[in-house]
């Protein structure tokens, strides 16, 4: 679905032409572990899940006002085959690679990095005390383009686009389009929707999302309902595919805050070791030995 099919669905939704949401297949809490240097986080979407929630791979949520928890943040470590979208609520972070690259990440922006072929990076917290908190999504490439050039772009918070709905939902677009608004970033194949949206009380969103999207909801603050399922803070609710539903509405009593991702799936083969995704062992192998000489990044 291009950015005019979704503006088109947009409109039918807003003239009641649609009416069958998506409901919620399940809740996942994610695993607590560490990663990096010993930086504590949540994984919510784990390997178990990559299939079920093909294009994506993994995302992870970190927050805390303890520095002992995040300090010693990321350093070198290789990607290959798949792209990192880090969205950072709050706190500052520095990025560096093999390519040349380099940004500072601070409150309310967005690194996308595409690892392609191999990029060694780190990410390095800028700040001593106070708290730090954002997410690591891993969006899948397909494998045509796991070989490709490393690609880097950071997006300070005044450069995302942003709207606010009548009722007062203010929806931040990373990827994607919703109401017209198209995202900072899009990628045709995978055709990722990313949205953070702040609800206020009594209020509700709705978004356009095709039939074949796989799609998940994490809430980061409050509480909100889908079709029914209350979904509570540090939840991820896995949307149902049903060929049937044409959007997905989300319902807030309270305040809430949720980040809406979705994608279409690519329906290839998934090997990891670690940092690296391809389609075959060879493959990883082939990444292993590129790493152990040097010719990663």
């Amino acid at each position: 679905m291009n950015i005019q099919q979704i503006d088109a669905h947009a409109t039918s939704l807003r003239h009641g032409e649609l009416h069958h949401g998506r409901s919620v297949e399940r809740l996942v809490a994610g695993t607590a572990t560490s990663d990096g240097a010993g930086v504590k986080l949540t994984r919510v979407l784990t390997q178990q899940l990559q299939q079920r929630l093909d294009p994506f791979l993994m995302l992870d949520a970190f927050g805390s006002e303890n520095p002992g928890d995040y300090i010693a943040g990321f350093p070198d470590h290789p990607h290959r085959g798949f792209e990192t979208v880090t969205y950072m609520i709050a706190g500052r972070m520095r990025h560096r690679d093999s390519a040349g690259h380099e940004g500072l990440l601070e409150n309310g922006g967005v690194q996308w990095m595409t690892a392609g072929r191999g990029v060694v990076h780190s990410e390095i917290p800028q700040q001593e005390e106070g708290t730090m908190e954002g997410f690591q999504l891993w969006l899948n490439l397909p494998a045509q383009e796991k070989m490709g050039a490393p690609w880097y772009r950071d997006f300070a918070a005044a450069e995302l686009p942003r709207y606010v709905t009548d009722a007062g939902v203010e929806v931040t677009v990373i990827a994607g389009a919703s109401a017209g608004v198209a995202g900072a970033v899009s990628r045709a194949t995978t055709e990722p929707l990313y949205l953070d949206i702040h609800l206020p009380a009594d209020t509700s969103f709705t978004q356009a999302l095709p039939a074949e999207h796989n799609a998940f909801v994490y809430v980061y603050r409050g509480e909100v309902s889908i079709a029914g399922t209350a979904v509570p803070q540090q939840r991820m609710a896995i949307l149902a595919n049903d060929a049937r539903a044409d959007q997905i509405l989300i319902e807030a009593r309270q305040p809430a805050r949720v980040l809406l991702i979705a994608g279409r799936p690519l329906h290839e083969p998934i090997v990891q070791y670690g940092p690296f995704v391809m389609n075959t062992k060879q493959q990883i192998y082939e990444a292993l030995s590129d790493f152990r000489d040097g010719r990663l990044g």
